[in-house]
């Protein structure tokens, strides 16, 4: 472990880690805790990774220069991605052990491991060499697919595994020739890969759910050997083939009776207020036959897996109905059972949250870096950062009256109250969690009215800004860097 700067103690952040089993000193950066396992070969490049991440918490919209507030800082950066002795993977491998440590809070409960792949685009910046073709032979970038840990209560403890690559441009236009082959050969092969890290990190009591969207709708993925407790809850698709008078996995479910129905958050879409939506649950056990495109088709097996149907039969007027087919290894003989697995698959939006958080918080595919490899050090760095905000805001939902002194310095939660309240009393405790949050959501736009529930990820990191600002300026207002603190240490 390595020391904090003293220049930079005044900046530095408590943390209760009610995530995990720690109780750490006040008057530590939240970054070091977070990175205290990292090891880039040199000490300089440690304490460097650090500031580096607080400076971008502090301010995840703005540029590298306003982040970092001085040129010095602007160019201790470019030059951190820049250093081939920085390898992204050891970033990700520090910020698993530290995911891990967090996880001992729940050893006792299921854990949900929750998949998902995205895609970085910097088509805008022709002159970055080393990327590859995305979605269309025009647009270049990188692909990055994230294994996120969840608690079965909602609250995102961050990226167990996580994998990035491009796409070879000589492969463009022959998607027929990858069809015909193995899976190992295939970009397919990273859900396997995920669950593979997934079970390799856990310890081998914990119960596990890995869930996934379409894409992982693999028979390969589902014939994998997997441990004990280790289980699968995948979206389906409803034109599967199954043993079953049928014969299509849709049509077989649909002919099961309805179990019963439940009511599940649904969270707002590009075209969908956030609304409640009450879902009729249908499940049944089937077997599912090996794909027809499969190599080895004529040779495998069919598996035992159970279907459940989600449909919702009476959308509001204008909306389109939810409907998911899923597929999993758990085992579903009640409602109650069919219930908690659609109830962990609602949770599934939160790794694309994440990847949101990376894209639209952290702004990843604006920075201008001449090569793919200092671009994948960047998203590595941002990617600490973008679950520090994911967690914050489902923390301060899941903890509303923990103190905030959890996630905030004592000079930070003041200057919050006076700017908020406009006035220039200082509170004798710290406000709540959910308080300080929804406190720092207003400065970013958020309205608080009546029915407008918890803020979101957006405004709380536009609030984060510019309460760094609002911070900053105080501090140059006054000789002593906060004199205006009433019991400022």
């Amino acid at each position: 472990m390595f020391r904090v700067p003293r220049s930079r103690e005044k900046l530095c952040i408590t943390h209760n880690y009610e995530l995990g089993a720690h109780s750490v000193r006040r008057n530590t950066m939240w970054s070091a805790l977070e990175l205290r396992h990292v090891d880039l070969g040199d000490y300089r490049l440690n304490k460097r990774l650090v500031k580096l991440v607080d400076d971008l918490l502090h301010a995840p919209e703005a540029s590298v220069p306003v982040a970092s507030r001085d040129w010095a800082a602007t160019k201790a950066a470019y030059r951190f991605w820049d250093n081939p002795r920085v390898d992204p993977d050891d970033i990700r491998a520090a910020h698993r052990d530290i995911t891990l440590e967090r996880l001992d809070a729940h050893r006792h409960e299921p854990l949900l491991v929750i998949q998902d792949t995205t895609s970085f685009d910097f088509t805008d910046h022709p002159d970055t060499t080393g990327l590859g073709y995305l979605g269309h032979s025009k647009r270049s970038g990188f692909w990055l697919h994230t294994a996120l840990a969840v608690s079965a209560a909602g609250v995102p403890l961050g990226p167990l595994h996580q994998f990035t690559w491009t796409r070879d441009p000589k492969a463009l236009g022959k998607r027929a020739l990858r069809d015909k082959k193995e899976t190992a050969d295939k970009e397919s092969q990273r859900w396997l890969d995920a669950l593979a890290a997934t079970e390799a990190a856990l310890p081998v009591d914990q119960m596990v759910v890995t869930v996934a969207d379409r894409e992982a709708d693999l028979y390969d993925l589902f014939a994998a050997v997997r441990r004990p407790g280790s289980h699968l809850l995948i979206r389906a698709k409803p034109r599967r083939r199954v043993h079953h008078v049928e014969r299509l996995l849709g049509r077989a479910v649909c002919a099961s009776e309805a179990a019963g129905t439940m009511t599940v958050e649904l969270r707002r879409g590009d075209d969908r207020p956030p609304r409640q939506a009450v879902l009729t649950l249908r499940f049944a056990t089937l077997q599912i036959a090996p794909p027809s495109n499969h190599p080895r088709r004529k040779e495998l097996p069919h598996l035992g897996l159970t279907a459940i149907l989600a449909d919702e039969e009476s959308p509001p007027a204008g909306q389109d109905p939810v409907r998911w087919w899923l597929l999993t290894t758990l085992p579903v003989a009640t409602l109650d059972d069919a219930m908690q697995a659609v109830a962990w698959y609602a949770l599934r939006w939160l790794v694309e949250r994440y990847h949101y958080v990376l894209k639209s918080g952290c702004r990843v595919e604006r920075l201008q870096l001449e090569t793919a490899e200092r671009l994948q050090r960047a998203l590595a760095t941002y990617a600490v950062v973008a679950w520090r905000l994911l967690w914050l805001t489902y923390e301060a939902r899941r903890h509303p009256e923990a103190s905030c002194e959890a996630v905030l310095p004592r000079e930070q939660w003041q200057v919050l109250h006076q700017v908020v309240h406009k006035t220039t009393m200082i509170p004798a405790a710290p406000p709540s969690l959910r308080e300080a949050v929804r406190q720092i959501a207003r400065l970013g736009g958020f309205l608080a009215r009546k029915g407008d529930g918890e803020p979101g990820v957006k405004t709380i990191w536009r609030g984060l800004r510019r309460l760094d600002d609002i911070v900053t300026g105080f501090r140059l207002s006054c000789h002593d860097p906060a004199p205006w603190i009433v019991g400022n240490a």
